[in-house]
């Protein structure tokens, strides 16, 4: 599919049919506290639904219960692999360039300072984080696992906040289009798969392009549970740089709620890394992967660990190395990156299980076993502009 401002432009206009309708029925009948209460109950996929679950709900979780008919599962399987293979990777790069690079799109970084409590910016990386771990469990989409209910859940969290905004008056939709629409839900996509791709390459990382594909198709099975168009979504590679270069240079700039947002992040994670002496490289870890470009537009800070990061890909490349030529080795590093990912997440949630509930308002306090066969080294595709 090619992209031109005319298509993106027509994505702007549309949201969610099957969960706005859902949610606005939720609201105009009052039973949004209701359903919370009752679907905090609800954690694993095929679990009877509770009593007193409003209908237009139940009809709801009925119709997205069960992934797309399309899906390939040997290749969600390789995308299984290649994360087990890379996860404590593609955390750093979740948290280090998926999640600025939103707030460089400054539409977006206006929507999450209106939509999130400002002072507990640790819940929106905990939501993200819980949910690419659900996503990448043995039996994801399987009787008893906890995604599919995430995914529900969090499609109808997509959907209260265009309610909310809509109705209150709070967002120029004719500026801005309507809100988390399906050019930010495939933008969205793209930042969590091809962005995360790019990071790692990046980083020095050793891919295959069959993992890095099974990736990328991962993410579209996600695109789809969350309600995103798949006559629009990029299918392979090349068409995810294609759409990404596209939005990112439509909309990525600088912008108050995009630096106040990263300079929470910052905080955050260097809450999280034990002491103080390796706190700046938090900050260097975003402007290597973002660019400086990007970083200054963050007012990310410079660090003299700056020119220490870069260095990064050479100890990662020596890691990788002992990972592809020792089974022990990799298991270790397989079992090590785990661990990270486990702990990481577990300072992020304090312990808690994220339920993704529907907000019932805007708070006024909230601003405007194995890897993947290595068979073909994976290489970025070139940029389409510039």
């Amino acid at each position: 599919m090619r992209y031109t401002e005319e298509s993106m432009d027509a994505l702007r206009e549309v949201g969610d049919e099957l969960a706005d309708a859902t949610v606005a029925e939720l609201f105009e009948r009052g039973e949004v506290g209701k359903f919370n209460n009752l679907m905090r109950h609800v954690s694993a996929s095929g679990a009877p639904l509770p009593d007193g679950l409003p209908e237009v709900a139940r009809e709801y979780l009925a119709v997205t219960s069960t992934p797309p008919d399309w899906v390939d599962w040997s290749l969600m399987e390789k995308a299984r692999l290649f994360f087990i293979d890379n996860n404590v990777h593609i955390s750093t790069a979740l948290s280090f360039a998926a999640m600025p690079a939103c707030y460089l799109v400054p539409h977006v970084a206006k929507l999450l300072t209106t939509t999130h409590s400002l002072k507990y910016p640790s819940k929106r990386m905990a939501e993200t984080g819980q949910f690419t771990v659900y996503l990448m469990q043995p039996g994801a989409f399987e009787a008893g696992s906890r995604f599919i209910p995430a995914a529900q859940k969090v499609r109808l969290l997509h959907a209260s906040i265009r309610h909310h905004l809509r109705r209150d008056d709070r967002w120029d939709v004719e500026t801005l289009g309507v809100p988390i629409c399906q050019e930010d839900m495939i933008g969205g996509q793209m930042f969590f798969s091809m962005l995360v791709l790019d990071s790692l390459h990046r980083l020095g990382i050793h891919m295959s392009a069959e993992g890095a594909e099974a990736y990328l198709y991962a993410w579209q099975v996600v695109g789809a549970m969350l309600g995103v168009d798949q006559s629009a979504v990029p299918r392979t590679l090349d068409e995810a740089r294609e759409f990404l270069d596209l939005y990112m240079l439509r909309f990525m700039g600088p912008s108050e709620e995009g630096a106040q947002l990263t300079r929470q992040l910052i905080d955050l994670y260097e809450e999280v890394v034990p002491g103080t002496f390796f706190d700046p490289i938090v900050s260097s870890l975003i402007r290597y992967l973002v660019g400086d470009t990007g970083a200054d537009w963050l007012d990310v800070p410079r660090t003299a660990w700056d020119t220490v990061v870069k260095a990064a890909p050479h100890l990662l490349g020596v890691l990788e190395t002992i990972e592809d030529h020792s089974p022990l080795g990799a298991w270790a590093l397989d079992r090590l990156g785990h661990l990270t990912t486990v702990l990481e997440l577990s300072s992020l949630t304090r312990g808690r299980v994220m339920h993704y509930a529907i907000p019932e308002h805007l708070r006024k306090d909230y601003g405007v076993s194995g890897t993947v066969p290595s068979t073909r080294r994976w290489t970025p595709p070139p940029p389409v502009f510039g």
